[in-house]
């Protein structure tokens, strides 16, 4: 269970701010913290036969522990039978998944415009002799090749390009090919979108982004059904110690209690700045999932609670980019996104996104939306000089 009971705390109550707030609290103890502070240990006191949950730090750990209740309070709250597990960093979690589930001779489909470090993950699959097939998020191209494959991965909203797919949709069709999916639900956070709800086998996600939202943590999870595909991801964490540290675990704890927050905030914020974006005569390819006119904006709405932090445009040159990124005041100049700080940088300097040189993905943080539509607009404007 992922309910808090299951972790013995109180119940979460039925509001999304309620229940990050008290996710995975343990029981209240009198003179103790309301959260526990980070279990720093290598090995416990193990006498006899090693039947207790704590054996050594590789395997588990009592912080982990109430940050799994957590997270899974959140992506599927008051479901039976489903488990989650923390990585030190989503490609961790991204790489329990795939080497865990795949073997010689399996297929898997991945979209040609997720997350960048997925053509590195591509590039080790087929080195294993996993064959890999790819296809835009869009229109729900991966359908067309599900046909004998082991495991669908998707990845919605997309990153960079904030496309959207039908989950349910292609949910439905790989099970009844045998194919198991997962969704990378990093964008969206467990706010924005559920994707167990909508059937799937895993929700992945980099709790690095918004989930945490302070830019302090690295961090990944999964969270799945408990069967043998759970099971298979457990042994991958073990055999490979992908964990996290405690003081990573309990910082991530200490910042989902403010997810709701902060969620809400940004989201409002990202669509002003859209929409103040729209209609500017030297921006492109505008995209934000909660504007009405956007072409994800139906199936969004139809599977999205929230539409995310993110909006990504381009400006016509690379230069331009460049010069509106250094004139804004409010905005890092960063990579990732999620936090709390607006952070915003031109994709192309990293290369293997098909984006424009001028393309710019904002992450919008917790600033007042006023203030941060202005510095946006003044920084348009100097960057023409």
């Amino acid at each position: 269970m992922n309910d808090s009971a299951a972790s013995g705390g109180p119940p979460a109550g039925d509001g999304e701010g309620t229940r990050s707030v008290r996710a995975g609290l343990p029981e209240p103890v009198k003179y103790e913290p309301t959260l526990p502070g980070p279990v720093f240990a290598a090995h416990f006191h193990l006498p006899g036969e090693p039947t207790g949950p704590y054996t050594y730090g590789r395997d588990e750990n009592p912080t982990w522990t109430l940050l799994e209740h957590a997270i899974g309070e959140l992506e599927a709250p008051g479901q039976d039978g489903v488990e989650t597990l923390v990585f030190a960093s989503g490609m961790a979690a991204i790489s329990s998944v795939l080497f865990s589930q795949l073997r010689a001779g399996d297929s898997v489909v991945l979209p040609d415009d997720g997350y960048q470090a997925l053509p590195l993950a591509r590039a080790q699959l087929e080195a294993f002799g996993i064959e890999v097939r790819t296809a835009p998020t869009a229109g729900d191209a991966q359908l067309a090749l599900l046909d004998g494959a082991k495991l669908l991965w998707i990845e919605s909203p997309s990153n960079p390009g904030l496309d959207v797919c039908d989950i349910g949709r292609l949910v439905e069709a790989a099970h009844a090919r045998g194919v198991l999916v997962a969704v990378d639900n990093t964008l969206a956070t467990p706010l924005g979108q559920r994707p167990l709800a909508l059937g799937a086998d895993f929700s992945v996600a980099s709790g690095t982004k918004q989930l945490t939202g302070h830019g302090d943590v690295l961090l990944g999870y999964v969270t799945g059904r408990s069967g043998e595909p759970m099971a298979a991801v457990r042994r991958w964490r073990k055999i490979v110690g992908a964990i996290p540290g405690p003081m990573e675990a309990w910082l991530a704890h200490r910042s989902i209690a403010t997810l709701q927050l902060r969620v809400d905030r940004q989201s409002a914020g990202a669509l002003a700045v859209a929409e103040a974006l729209r209609g500017r005569p030297e921006v492109s390819g505008l995209r934000y999932p909660g504007l009405p006119d956007d072409p994800s904006h139906k199936v969004a709405s139809q599977q999205m609670r929230r539409y995310g932090c993110v909006v990504s445009f381009a400006l016509p040159t690379r230069a331009r980019a460049e010069r509106f990124l250094d004139v804004l005041r409010l905005v890092d100049e960063a990579t990732s996104f999620g936090g709390v700080r607006s952070t915003a940088e031109r994709r192309g300097r990293w290369g293997g996104d098909a984006v424009p040189e001028g393309f710019i993905r904002l992450s919008v943080g917790a600033e007042d939306a006023d203030d941060l539509v202005a510095d946006v607009l003044r920084a348009l404007a100097e960057s023409a000089r």
